[in-house]
């Protein structure tokens, strides 16, 4: 990053819009997905952290779920002057981080790809599933996007409760 950029992080359940050509977006995808949306004409774009595919438990703007993210960065994105039918997509994440029966990322990343289908939006690349975590950096204004693999993630470490400390003997009268 120059001194010049700036560096926009984006968490989960989070998304931002710029039209400012000094921005780049981040952030880090295990099994939730990152959609990068831009018009290249009216050089805008956005990036959008969503946990949770779906559209039967979204309500209201929870942008834990795909369908909630996917539609208030596309409206923030038309607000900044972007035109729908313009739009272009890139697609991060949804990898395997865990053993367990139901796979998050694959339906995470199987959302997002319907959901670019299902509103015309060509998705130009894309890098979904895997078992690592992935850092991606998008610059909205042209769509540019770089992607680093993240290798042996580390499990997340859960600090323990401290011992509390025994009570002083007290003698009351």
């Amino acid at each position: 990053m120059t001194s010049t950029q700036k560096m926009i992080t984006i968490i989960q359940g989070d998304y931002a819009v710029s039209r400012d050509s000094a921005v780049v977006m981040s952030t880090v995808l295990g099994s939730c997905v990152a959609v990068c949306l831009y018009d290249a004409q009216a050089g805008v774009g956005g990036m959008n952290h969503f946990l949770l595919a779906g559209t039967g438990a979204a309500r209201g703007n929870d942008l834990r779920y795909g369908v909630n993210a996917m539609e208030l960065l596309i409206n923030e994105l038309l607000r900044a002057g972007a035109e729908r039918h313009k739009l272009t997509a890139k697609l991060f994440g949804g990898a395997r981080m865990t053993d367990h029966s139901r796979d998050i990322g694959q339906s995470n990343a199987r959302f997002a790809s319907d959901f670019l289908m299902q509103e015309g939006i060509p998705c130009l690349s894309k890098s979904l599933g895997g078992d690592q975590a992935r850092r991606v950096q998008f610059t909205p204004t042209t769509g540019a996007a770089r992607q680093l693999q993240i290798a042996g993630v580390a499990p997340e470490i859960i600090p323990e409760k401290p011992v509390a400390a025994p009570a002083p003997d007290i003698t009351l009268f």
